[in-house]
């Protein structure tokens, strides 16, 4: 068992592409928002499959206090998603680091537009999202997303099979 990085320690933190290595820690940064319904809950395998959309963030002594994940939809359209820090850690910026690295990841793959699906709707205001309604896509990308089998874009396209994950979360989106 690790320890747990120290909340007091001093120095920078640090930003990352996350490895294989990371995934265990990300599935537990995860779990205290899965508890309370925040983030959803997935199996380990599903961070294992995913772990080149995240990014981690680390305190001076190397441990993993945050993470979150860019997500590509379609040729102009990702979403943020996985966005937890430790909570030892909360208030320091850390979350908004994390999402500017995502950003800025997005603007690198040539994204015009970031959605979010959040009940923290002032964090991502504060970064130049807006409320929207609806499916920010067209009939034919929408058409070409229902073949996801990701639960993600099923979340994105507000699909029935989803709706229990999706209940009092705000739909966001980004203009890059």
């Amino acid at each position: 068992m690790t320890s747990r990085p120290d909340p007091q320690a001093r120095g920078a933190v640090t930003v990352r592409p996350a490895l294989v290595t990371d995934v265990r820690t990300i599935a537990r940064l995860v779990q205290p928002y899965a508890r309370t319904n925040t983030l959803i809950t997935k199996d380990l395998v599903a961070y294992f499959e995913s772990v080149q959309e995240f990014l981690v963030a680390e305190d001076p002594d190397g441990g993993t206090v945050g993470c979150g994940a860019l997500h590509v939809m379609w040729d102009d359209i990702g979403e943020v998603r996985t966005l937890a820090v430790d909570e030892a850690y909360l208030r320091r910026g850390i979350g908004g680091m994390l999402l500017e690295a995502l950003l800025d990841r997005a603007r690198r793959l040539g994204l015009r537009r970031l959605f979010c699906l959040t009940f923290e709707v002032d964090f991502f205001a504060r970064h130049g999202f807006e409320v929207i309604e609806g499916t920010p896509v067209g009939v034919d990308v929408q058409a070409e997303l229902l073949r996801s089998h990701d639960d993600g874009v099923a979340e994105f396209l507000d699909l029935a099979r989803v709706k229990p994950n999706t209940l009092g979360n705000t739909r966001m989106l980004l203009e890059l």
